[in-house]
C-alpha cells in the first residue's frame, strides 16, 4: 500500500488539532486558545488504499523560533520529514499567518495552504479571492471548515495529487534566521489588499466584547467573578447530586453485606470488599457530580475563547512576579490537573521561567483535591462551607503570588518577557467539543477510581488489618497505626496530629482523591456515610479548625507521583524534582502552622 506522511503546522489556535482529529478519528484535546498543542501527535488512517501518516505539530509563528515546543516544529520542518506539509491558516486572520506561510514556501518543500474556518469569514461578510491567492503565493489553496468538515476530501485529493507530481524526500534545508522581516509584511499587507474583500466593512463582535471583558480597570475583577460563579455551582449543584448518590451507594453496600453475609464469606473478606474496596472506591465516586460540573464550565469557558483572555488580563501581575503573562496559561491549567500544566510550561521561553513556573503550579487546586474540600468543608462549616472550599483556591494563587514575589526578589536578573498570545473568536462553544473534553475528564477520573484508589484502599484495609502480630481486629495494633504515630509529632503543630490523618496523607501522594478513601477506611466509615464520619472525628477531637488545616496542608504539599514524574520528565532533572518535593512538603507545614497557631491563639 502506498504511503503519504502529511505535517500539519500552522499558528496556534488555527485548527490543526480539530482537522487533525477529523481525519485520524483521533480524540485529542481541542480548546479556543493558543498552547494546548504542545508536543508532536502521530496517527495514520487508509484514504482510497493509501496509508496517510499525519503529524500535528505544535503552533508555531514563525521558522525563527526559541521556545520548546515551538523548535519541535522547526526541527521536523527543516529535517524534511513531511511530502507534504499542510499549513493551516485561520482564514478570518489571514494577514497575521501569511508569515509562517511564506517561510514554509521558501524552503522549497511542498507545501499546501488550508484555509480553515472558511464558515467565520462567511459570517463576518469577508471575501476571499483563492484564485488570485494562489498566484501571489504560488501554491495550491484549498478553503476548509475543520469544524464542519467540508472541504476536507477535497484537501486530501490535493495532497495525493501533488504527492504523485511532485514529491519532495527528506529535503534537509537551512532556514535562514536573518529575513528582511519588514519586505515579508509589506509583501503581505499588499496580498490582502488586492485579495480580501469587505474586510473592514464592520466592527467585528469580538472587539465589542473584549472592550469589556479585557478591560485594563475591571478585566480582572470579571474574571474573578466568572471563576467564583464556576466553582459556586461545582459546590452547591454538585453536593445536591451528591447527596442522592450516596444514598444509593449506602443501599448498594448493604446489599453487598447482606449478601456476603448469606453465602458464608468470612468476616475478613467480607470487611475487604465492604470496608475497603466499596468504601474507598465508592467515596470517591459520590464526588463525580462536582467534577462533571467544574470541568464542564471550564470546556464552555475554553471553547467560547474567553480562556484565552485570562493570560492578557494577568499579564500585568504576572509582570510584576518577573514572568510573562504566559506562565498564567499552565497555571489555569492546574486547576484541572497539574500534569498537562508542567507539561505546559514548554510555551516559556527560558529554563528559569520553566522551573518557577513549576514551582508555582502545585499551589494551584487541580480537581483531585476538590473532594477533600467538598467534603471537608461541608461537614464542619455548614451553610459556609461554599465560602471555605473557594477559600482554598483564592488562599493558593495569595501562596503563588507570594513565592512569586520572593523569588523574584532574590533573583535580580529576572528578565520580563514580553507577552504575544493569540485572543480567538469569540464563539457559541461546539457541543461535540465541550462533550468530548468532559467526557474525557469522567473517563479519566472513573479510571482512576477504577485502578489507583481501587488499590490504594487495598492496600490501606491490609494496612489496617495486619500489624507485627500478624491480622488485627484492633487498627490501632496495625502497621498503619505504627507508621502515623512515628509522624504525629510532627503533625501535631499544625493540628494533623492524629494517625489516621498521617497514613491518609501519605496515601494521597498517589492521588489526591485517595486522602478522602484513606479517611473513610482508616475511621472504619460505612461507605460515604458523611454524618458517621463527622461523628467519629468530632470525638477524638478532630474539629473545623482542624478541618481548615487538612484542607489547607493538602491544597499545598507534595503533587501526586504522576505530577513529580512528569516535573522530572520536564526538567530532566533529580535534583530539582527533589527540591521542588522538599520545599512543597515545607511550605505546606509552615502555611498550616502560622494558620493553625494564629486561630488556635
Amino acid at each position: 500500500m502506498k504511503e503519504l506522511n502529511l505535517a500539519f503546522i500552522g499558528n496556534p489556535n488555527c485548527g490543526k488539532t480539530t482537522l487533525f482529529n477529523a481525519y485520524t478519528g483521533a480524540n485529542l484535546k481541542v480548546a479556543n486558545w493558543p498552547g494546548v498543542t504542545i508536543e508532536k501527535k502521530e496517527e495514520s488512517f487508509d484514504y482510497n488504499d493509501i496509508k496517510i501518516n499525519v503529524t500535528d505539530l505544535p503552533g508555531i509563528y514563525s521558522l525563527n523560533s526559541y521556545s520548546i515546543e515551538e523548535q519541535i516544529s522547526r526541527k521536523y520542518i527543516e529535517e524534511g520529514n513531511a511530502d507534504i506539509i499542510i499549513d493551516v491558516i485561520d482564514a478570518s486572520s489571514l494577514e497575521r499567518n501569511l508569515y509562517l506561510a511564506l517561510q514554509l514556501i521558501e524552503t522549497g518543500q511542498a507545501v499546501i495552504l488550508a484555509l480553515n474556518m472558511m464558515d467565520i469569514v462567511k459570517k463576518r461578510g469577508m471575501k476571499i479571492n483563492i484564485n488570485k491567492l494562489e498566484d501571489k503565493l504560488g501554491v495550491k489553496i484549498i478553503p476548509i471548515s475543520a469544524k464542519n468538515r467540508s472541504g476536507l476530501d477535497e484537501l486530501m485529493e490535493t495532497a495525493i495529487e501533488i504527492s504523485y507530481s511532485n514529491k519532495v524526500h527528506n529535503i534537509r534545508v537551512k532556514i535562514d534566521n536573518e529575513q528582511d522581516i519588514t519586505k515579508k509584511y509589506d509583501y503581505i499587507s499588499q496580498i490582502i489588499d488586492e485579495c480580501v474583500e469587505n474586510k473592514k466593512d464592520r466592527e467585528k463582535f469580538t472587539d465589542k466584547i473584549d472592550r469589556i471583558l479585557v478591560n485594563k480597570i475591571i478585566g480582572l475583577p470579571i474574571f474573578i467573578a466568572i471563576m467564583s460563579i464556576v466553582f459556586l455551582l461545582t459546590f452547591t449543584v454538585g453536593d445536591f447530586i451528591k447527596e442522592y448518590l450516596e444514598l444509593l451507594l449506602e443501599l448498594f453496600s448493604n446489599k453487598v453485606l447482606y449478601i456476603l453475609n448469606n453465602i458464608g464469606i468470612g468476616p475478613a473478606v467480607t470487611s475487604l470488599i465492604v470496608d475497603g474496596i466499596i468504601s474507598g472506591v465508592g467515596g470517591i465516586l459520590t464526588f463525580l457530580p462536582n467534577i462533571v460540573i467544574l470541568f464542564l464550565c471550564l470546556a464552555l469557558l475554553e471553547d467560547s475563547g474567553y480562556m484565552a483572555r485570562v493570560a492578557y488580563i494577568m499579564n500585568g501581575i504576572m509582570q510584576k512576579l518577573g514572568l510573562s503573562g504566559k506562565a498564567c496559561i499552565p497555571m489555569i491549567l492546574g486547576f484541572g490537573c497539574s500534569v498537562p500544566a508542567v507539561m505546559a510550561t514548554r510555551t516559556l521561553k527560558s529554563e528559569k521561567d520553566r522551573r518557577r513556573t513549576m514551582l508555582l503550579i502545585p499551589c494551584m487546586s487541580c480537581s483531585a483535591k476538590l473532594p477533600i474540600y467538598v467534603l471537608f468543608a461541608g461537614l464542619f462549616f455548614g451553610k459556609h462551607a461554599t465560602i471555605v472550599a473557594l477559600s482554598m483556591y483564592l488562599i493558593g494563587v495569595i501562596v503563588a503570588i507570594t513565592i512569586g514575589v520572593i523569588t523574584q526578589k532574590l533573583d535580580k536578573n529576572i528578565k520580563r518577557e514580553k507577552l504575544i498570545v493569540e485572543l480567538p473568536e469569540y464563539k457559541i462553544p461546539d457541543f461535540t467539543t465541550v462533550r468530548k473534553y468532559v467526557g474525557e475528564k469522567v473517563k479519566e477520573y472513573l479510571e482512576k477510581a477504577g485502578s489507583i484508589i481501587f488499590i490504594a484502599s487495598i492496600i490501606l484495609w491490609g494496612v489496617l488489618n495486619i500489624g507485627p502480630t500478624g491480622f488485627v481486629e484492633n487498627a490501632e495494633q496495625s502497621f498503619g497505626a505504627v507508621i502515623g504515630k512515628l509522624l504525629v509529632p510532627i503533625l501535631k503543630p499544625i493540628g494533623l496530629g492524629y494517625w489516621q490523618i498521617a497514613v491518609s496523607l501519605i496515601s494521597g501522594l498517589s492521588a489526591k482523591e485517595v486522602v478522602v478513601a484513606s479517611i473513610n477506611i482508616l475511621y472504619g466509615v460505612e461507605t460515604s456515610n458523611s454524618a458517621q464520619l463527622y461523628t467519629i472525628l468530632e470525638s477524638v477531637g478532630f474539629e473545623s479548625l482542624n478541618a481548615l488545616c487538612l484542607m489547607i496542608f493538602c491544597l499545598l504539599y507534595v503533587p501526586c507521583i504522576a505530577t513529580m514524574a512528569t516535573v522530572k520528565n520536564e526538567t530532566k532533572s533529580n535534583k530539582f524534582t527533589i527540591k521542588l518535593i522538599a520545599f512543597q512538603i515545607l511550605l505546606a507545614w509552615i502555611v498550616t502552622a502560622v494558620i493553625y497557631q494564629i486561630l488556635n491563639f
